[in-house]
Parts: structure tokens; sequence; C-alpha cells
């Protein structure tokens, strides 16, 4: 079932088991906080059934494919064939990392590197201003910058300024604004690092950058899914699947795996590869303890109402990864309201684009 919240306009998804049958109940707008009441009082009665004594699968509605496209092994091969035509990573960005991967590099290299690149430097000079950093009107030049939020900070200024450029795009296939993908970006980033940090400093600057790019692989998918967009919208009528499980079925793979794809491209390290790749379903990632940490963050940002999709309410953790990460409930709410504040502070000064 579709509903919308009468106080911000946003539309979710919410699957027809999870609501009362005959009814009226309420429901929270991630977003807002506005209360969304649903009457179901109207429905006929005989919509509520027994739960059968074993488990059977949903069925998948009938899609026709009439245009015969490519899909699966040919679809995707035919992606990586064209590696030179995918979207290329910041030479800034990329220059960046390699600065800081570095241990014989200093501050003066990175300051240098943003001094060439004027538009990069108003940008970060911009954030470094923002109430995000609480250095509010106080930076002057790239170099006060660089002296006032230290080296790692600084590199982290970089990324954000140059992949906004990258993840800020509109997307027709997923009716993705270019504000709302970015927006989704940076919670996910944001919220990676909070639940990383808590462990090691250093893992939480990797985990931010993983979770910057873990959607990248929407950027390559959007324009074969616009054009199976028909196909995408009898899948998902009835409102019982995801976007993803729409990528599964008519493309025969999803955007996680082109997004590993690009990471390999961009010669990203491994760690951060898979945990990208993984990142809806990290119980298959073999331990990797990035992919469950890009997983918590991704659902806790859709949960704040920083989705990536109108079927983002259809989402959920997968089972074990509290225990995975050795965190628990009341973690979650914390962490939940952490995103909130940081996304705001952040998107408001480095908007997309």
């Amino acid at each position: 079932m579709k509903v919308e919240c009468s106080n911000c306009n946003k539309e979710y998804k919410i699957p027809d088991e999870k609501l009362p049958v005959g009814k009226k109940c309420a429901v929270q707008c991630p977003a807002c906080k506005n209360r969304i009441v649903i009457d179901l009082r109207s429905q006929p009665k005989q919509k509520q059934s027994l739960q059968p004594s074993k488990p059977v699968e949903k069925e998948k509605p009938t899609v026709s494919y009439a245009k015969k496209r490519p899909s699966g092994m040919s679809l995707k091969y035919g992606i990586l064939r064209s590696l030179g035509d995918l979207p290329a990573m910041p030479h800034i960005v990329q220059k960046a990392q390699d600065i800081i991967a570095n241990p014989d590099s200093n501050l003066n290299e990175l300051s240098r590197l943003i001094e060439i690149e004027q538009a990069i430097a108003t940008r970060v000079l911009k954030l470094a201003n923002s109430s995000y950093y609480g250095l509010s009107g106080k930076v002057f030049s790239v170099q006060h910058a660089s002296v006032l939020l230290g080296y790692k900070t600084l590199g982290e200024l970089i990324t954000v300024a140059g992949i906004s450029s990258l993840m800020g795009r509109n997307l027709k296939g997923y009716d993705l604004s270019s504000e709302d993908l970015w927006r989704h970006s940076i919670a996910v980033a944001v919220g990676s690092r909070i639940i990383a940090s808590r462990k090691d400093a250093e893992f939480g600057n990797e985990a931010f950058f993983a979770g910057l790019v873990h959607d990248a692989g929407k950027l390559v998918l959007d324009q074969h899914i616009y054009e199976r967009k028909d196909d995408f919208e009898t899948f998902m009528g009835n409102g019982q699947h995801t976007f993803l499980s729409a990528e599964k079925e008519i493309l025969g793979f999803d955007h996680s795996e082109i997004a590993f794809e690009l990471c390999q491209k961009w010669q990203i390290p491994s760690n951060q590869s898979v945990a990208v790749q993984f990142h809806h379903y990290p119980s298959k990632s073999q331990g990797n303890e990035l992919a469950y940490i890009l997983h918590m963050a991704d659902c806790i940002a859709m949960m704040n109402g920083y989705g990536a999709g109108q079927d983002s309410m259809m989402y959920q953790m997968e089972e074990g990864t509290l225990e995975f990460l050795a965190l628990q409930d009341k973690d979650v709410d914390d962490i939940q309201s952490q995103i909130l504040e940081s996304v705001e502070k952040m998107s408001q000064e480095m908007p997309a684009g």
C-alpha cells in the first residue's frame, strides 16, 4: 500500500501484510516524524487469511520483457566491456586518497592539491566553515583550514567536495533527484563513520569513504532501468517487492554488484570494495565487518527518511547484524539521532552537484 505524509508530502510503500486488515492504525513518517493515519476499516474482511503452515514464496508478477532487451550475464558483460565509459572518480579525490595513504606525505601536499583546483577550494572552504565542523566563519584560506582541521579531516573535505559532483545526479530510472541521492550518500557515510569509530577512529575514515560511494552502481544502471521502466512497474506493482529484488529479477544482478566493479576500476582497496558489494546482504561477505557497518548505516539512513527510493520503508536490517557488530537496540537510537543532526548540517553547506 502506498501512503503519503500530509506534512512533507513524501510517499512510502508499506507491505500489505504489515497492516491490520479492517482496522485503523498510524505510522510515523521517517522524514518529518509526522503521524500518518491509515484507515483500513472500509476494506473487505476476506482479504485477511490464515498464514499457511509452511512458508511459501511470494508470487512474482509476470513481466513481459516485450522488447527482448539484454539481461543477466549478457547485459552485465556489456557493461563491463564498456568500463571506459563508466563514471570516473574525480581526479582530485583519487590524488587526495593517494596522498593520505602515503605515510611520508604531509599537510602541505594536500593544501597544494586543493589550491590548484579552485572550484574544489571554494567548496572545501565553504564546508570547513559549516556548523558541522564547528568553525563557522573562522576559516579564511586552505592553509588555515589545514591547520585548524588537521590532516585527515582536510582529506575528508576534499573527498566530500569531489564526490558530490559524482553522486549528485538526477536518476530517472530510480526516480531519484540529485538532492535525494546525495543526502542518502552523506547519511550512510556519516552513519558508517559513527559505527566504525566506536572501535577505531582510523577505521571510521575508511568507512566514511565507502559510505559515500556505496550506491555508485546506480549511476551505471539508471539508463538500463529507465529503458525497462514498464517491467519494473509491473514487477513492483503489488507493493510486495523492493527495487533491489526487481533489479535481480529483471536485470539479473543488482546495483551493488556493479558498484563493486566501479570500485575495482577506481582502485579502491579490497576491504572497501567487498563491503560495497555486500552492503545489502552482509552475511554473504564472509565476515567483512565494513559490509555490516554499511548495511546498518544504510538501514538507519532510510529509517531517518534519507531513502534511496519510494520503497525505502520496506528494507529491513539483516538478522544478526547488531550481534555481529556487538551493538544493541539502544545504540541504534543513538546513532540515528547523530545521523539526523550531522546530515542536516553537512548537506546544507555542501549541496549535490
